[in-house]
Formats: structure tokens, sequence, C-alpha cells
């Protein structure tokens, strides 16, 4: 199969030709149809995250057909079109035991833990648990921009910020994550303020559901989103991941709001700064999200088939498989406006 493939941290990444995987007893070979192109990937490449063994594949943003199953498994069979968290839970663990597979004590992470899906075939474990049937209206360029930026932001609102129609939403950073938030928050009729220094990603904010957009090149974001949202906004998410933006979503939270965190800090941002006197003055709630399980996708999805989610506006690039190397490895830029699929290898 053909395949994206490193042999060191921050080295050229090459296609290869390397063997098709087999299935686990307990999982499932799938035949990649798309693959999105997430900054998590370019971190990984770095070597920012300890559990990437090298030499490497990576991609964790996947849909496409099952092409075979292990002899334990018996929910899912070959020809069946699926999807994937990008943390795949165990299912016995005390985490999965409770419905969190999305912080499984044994968790799989497909382009972390094991190779990934920048290539024509990926093996995953636990297929029973973590495979997501996709609708036949749902395509699969589609499902793979869902990957980990739509379903990330999808629980971090909902199920972690408890974000309500009508309440102020800030989100900082309009990446994929940040976009993908813009839109889910407008989809449940909360009012959106976009944050971000660059004006073509404000400008597609703006097309999908912000109310209100701030580049902070040109004023505190801080004091900007408190002006936009009369006092503060209700629910703010860190979409990017740096310390300037952890410290601006929690500073500009009117009281006893909630700041979400999705934007990995890794590496020397790993312990940021935070205005600790406002939390606790304040009342403030400070929470991290990881994902989103298997069993809490059919929600999303019926508004993707519904037309209340619409991922497609975010898809900007379509793209083969050495394209999107190339995007890849230019990431750490934050050049990329939208959401970057490969659909072709």
């Amino acid at each position: 199969m053909k395949a994206a493939y490193f042999e060191q941290f921050g080295s050229p990444i090459e296609i290869r030709d390397l063997p098709s995987p087999d299935p686990a007893p307990d999982g499932a070979v799938v035949r990649v149809e798309a693959t999105g192109i997430c900054r998590s990937d370019w971190h990984g490449w770095q070597g920012h995250d300890p559990d990437i063994h090298l030499p490497h594949v990576p991609g964790h943003e996947l849909a496409g057909v099952i092409e075979a199953v292990g002899n334990q498994v018996q929910s899912w069979q070959p020809g069946d079109r699926v999807t994937v968290p990008f943390v795949c839970g165990c299912g016995g663990c005390p985490q999965c035991q409770t419905g969190n597979q999305q912080v499984c004590d044994h968790q799989e992470q497909p382009g972390f833990t094991h190779w990934g899906s920048f290539a024509e075939y990926v093996a995953l474990r636990y297929a029973d648990q973590n495979l997501v049937r996709l609708p036949e209206d749902v395509d699969y360029v589609d499902a793979a921009s869902l990957g980990c930026r739509f379903v990330t932001s999808f629980r971090a609102l909902l199920a972690q910020g408890r974000l309500q129609p009508g309440e102020w939403l800030a989100v900082h950073g309009c990446g994929g994550v940040g976009l993908a938030a813009i839109m889910i928050g407008a989809a449940v009729g909360a009012r959106v303020v976009a944050v971000d220094i660059r004006e073509e990603a404000l400008a597609l904010a703006a097309q999908i559901g912000a109310e209100q957009t701030i580049n902070a090149l040109d004023s505190d974001p801080v004091d900007a989103v408190g002006a936009a949202t009369g006092g503060g906004a209700h629910v703010s998410i860190d979409a990017l991941g740096h310390p300037s933006t952890c410290f601006n979503s929690v500073s500009c939270l009117r009281k006893r709001g909630r700041h979400v965190q999705v934007g990995l800090l890794l590496a020397e941002h790993s312990r940021p700064a935070v205005p600790m006197d406002r939390v606790v003055a304040h009342e403030l709630e400070i929470l991290g999200s990881h994902g989103m399980q298997a069993h809490e996708y059919p929600r999303m999805l019926a508004m993707v088939a519904a037309g209340t989610l619409d991922p497609a506006r975010l898809v900007t690039q379509r793209v083969d498989l050495a394209e999107g190397i190339d995007i890849l490895t230019r990431m750490g830029d934050f050049a990329t406006t939208g959401i970057a699929v490969i659909d072709r290898f």
C-alpha cells in the first residue's frame, strides 16, 4: 500500500510502498477513502507526542470502507462505510465502562499509538466499541473533515462547555477546530465572536456564523470580546493551543463563565500562565476536552444529514497524498485556512 512515512522526527516525509496491515482479532482494516490533515499530525511529526514510536505513518481523521475484520468482531463486516473517533477506547477499563471512552485508560489513537490513515489502509483495534457507521448521505470527505476537529468542538461546546442558545461564545483561533466551533455554536443558537490574526480566517468565520470578528493584531482581544459581548463570553474556547490564546480565553469570560481548552499546548507551551486570581474571584470554570465517544456521534451526524451542520463549507482543499504531505509539513506556519482533506492516493 502507498503511505506517508518518516523515520525521524522533523525529517522529510516520504511516500513508500508498505505491507498492508492485517486485522487484530478484535479489530478491522479500513480502506481509507479520505483523511483530514490536522495540526495534531504536525505536532506528532515534530516529536511532541510521546506515544509515537519510529518509524511512523501519521493521520487520524479518516473515513472509508471496511476491508477485513478479526474473528472476534460481531457488529461489522467488509463493505461497511465507517469513520472512527481519534481516541479508540478499549471497552473494559473504568472510563469506558462509564461511557467515557475519550479518556480510556488503554486508548489507541491512529496516527499516534500506531500507524495512521495517511495510507491506503489502516488497522484499528476495538472495532465493536469504536467504529461509527456513516449514513449514505454523508460522503467520505465530509466524514473525514468531521475527524477530530468537528467532533472535538462538538463535545467541547455542548457536553463540556454546556453552551446554551442565546449565550455568547468566544472562539480563539479560527483554524479547523475554531471554525467548526463557530458553525456548531451558531447552529445551536449561540452568539459567536471569533478571534484570530488572519483576515481570511475571520472572513470565513463570519460566513459560517460568527456575529462579531476580532483581529488580535489590531486590538486587545480580552477588551474587544468584553465590548462585543456586553461584559464577556459565557463560554470561551482556546481552539489554537498557545499560552496567549489560553490566557485570553480565560480572561475574556464574564462571571461564572466556562473556558474549554481544546487546542494542544505541548512542548515548551505545556505549562501556560492562567489568570487564577480572576478564576477564583469570578468563579470561572476551566475544562479540558479530548475528542468524542463513538456512541455520541449519531446526534452530530443527524445534524449533518439535516443540513444544520455543513462540514463541506470548511473543506477548502481536496488533495492527493503528496500534496497532503506538503500541507502537513508547512502547518507550523499557520497558513492554512479551513480544512484540507486527502482523497486520492
